[in-house]
């Protein structure tokens, strides 16, 4: 993979950049999801996707802000109710882990938690039916419905690439850092939908390969 971007090229987390767009607040709702967030690591994953989720609406102001952040927020809060033990037997260390079945519960449950939380919050029928629209289905189908969509996607892929990500993608997959490197050049990056998210990918993944000494190890 030939990296055009380094860390000092782009806006993004790895050089202590966070977004430049004024959002409504969502404590209430990282509130309510907290209960969901204490599996598999996601009260790191799903704050740092949110961050990459709003770095993207900076270039990309079309995109609906609402929709988008509260469905990063909570793509990943049904893995709270999936089996614990099944997350990494078959949702990291098989060949075809994007589509593996507990990866599709995880995305019905995390369609269900966002329809039980997010009315009591104040959030109406249209935008719930976008969030989960977006939920469902955001590891197992190759496909993007809309700019929401695309940049929850990218959002959620882009902390892999960055030391804390693939630190913990090593640890779930079973594998070394640097065969983790190899395959976000090989197979994550090419899922990137969006410029802006392959600008970021490039930036962080240069310099994780730095601090980890990648290219030695």
């Amino acid at each position: 993979m030939e990296y055009e971007y380094s860390i000092q090229d782009v806006p993004t987390i790895g050089n202590g950049h966070l977004a430049k767009g004024r959002w409504e607040n969502l404590d209430a709702l990282w509130r309510a999801a907290e209960p969901f967030t204490r599996v598999r690591a996601n009260d790191v994953h799903l704050p740092l996707s949110l961050h990459y989720a709003e770095l993207l609406l900076d270039e990309h102001p079309e995109a609906d802000a609402l929709v988008t952040r509260i469905a990063i927020l909570l793509h990943d809060t049904g893995w709270a109710r999936v089996d614990e033990e099944k997350i990494m037997s078959e949702g990291f260390q098989v060949d075809d882990w994007q589509k593996s079945d507990i990866r599709v519960q995880h995305e019905i449950e995390g369609c269900n938690i966002a329809r039980e939380i997010l009315p009591g919050l104040g959030y109406d029928d249209v935008l719930i039916g976008k969030v989960t629209a977006i939920i469902d289905g955001h590891d197992t189908r190759a496909e993007h419905y809309s700019i929401e969509d695309a940049l929850v996607r990218d959002a959620d892929r882009l902390w892999r690439f960055a030391p804390t990500g693939l630190a913990f993608s090593a640890l779930w997959f079973n594998q070394t850092p640097n065969q983790i490197r190899k395959k976000l050049e090989s197979d994550i990056y090419p899922q990137l939908v969006t410029e802006a998210a392959r600008r970021i990918a490039q930036a962080e993944l240069s310099f994780t390969i730095t601090l980890l000494q990648l290219d030695v190890l």
